[in-house]
């Protein structure tokens, strides 16, 4: 289940980026030993502003059998509106690595992306050596395009990232052939 985030969301926030900055400080720079409660709570508040303005689309993982746990984030942001391009992100908490939540969440995003915000264009970029995200990118269909050179510094050290993208054709093809979006429960901006 996807939802955008509410104030009751920080303490789950924090527990989950808490429980998993080993594994996320790896790849995200923000995942640092310093990530607080405060922190969190800065980051609710700016995700429900940026879903006001319509800037960003950052929502809460939760599992059906499990809402009031927290397993991750997704975000879906416009890179240029003009050119109707727009960009996922996600994390997922590490002891639910492996399942499947990450390639599930994408492709909602994908369907809120395509469908309700009418992109053209959904890119993600992955930090080289992060296979689990690239598994992710392929089963999605997206199409590796290039890399980055020492994009983000993470820990101290500059990180390349491979660049994926998705044309909204490409995603009606994939809806076609039954590799596209399916009917699990979301609230996109439409209010679906």
């Amino acid at each position: 289940m996807l939802r955008p985030f509410k104030r009751r969301d920080i303490e789950a926030l924090y527990t989950a980026v808490r429980d998993s900055q080993a594994e996320l400080a790896e790849y995200l720079p923000w995942a640092t030993k310093t990530f607080t409660r405060s922190g969190a709570a800065g980051f609710v508040r700016e995700s429900m502003r940026s879903w006001r303005e319509g800037k960003a689309y950052d929502f809460s993982i939760r599992l059906l059998e499990r809402p009031e746990r927290h397993v991750g984030n997704i975000s879906i942001w416009h890179v240029s509106r003009s050119s109707r391009s727009g960009e996922i992100g996600y994390w997922i908490r590490t002891e639910d690595t492996g399942r499947g939540i990450a390639t599930e969440a994408t492709r909602a995003a994908l369907r809120i992306g395509f469908e309700d915000l009418s992109m053209h264009r959904m890119v993600l970029r992955v930090a080289v050596g992060n296979k689990a995200s690239e598994r992710v990118a392929t089963k999605l269909g997206f199409v590796r395009e290039g890399v980055l050179r020492e994009e983000i510094q993470v820990g101290g050290r500059w990180m390349d990232h491979s660049v994926w993208g998705l044309l909204d054709h490409e995603y009606r093809r994939l809806i076609r052939t039954g590799r596209g979006p399916d009917d699990r429960d979301y609230s996109g901006p439409g209010g679906r």
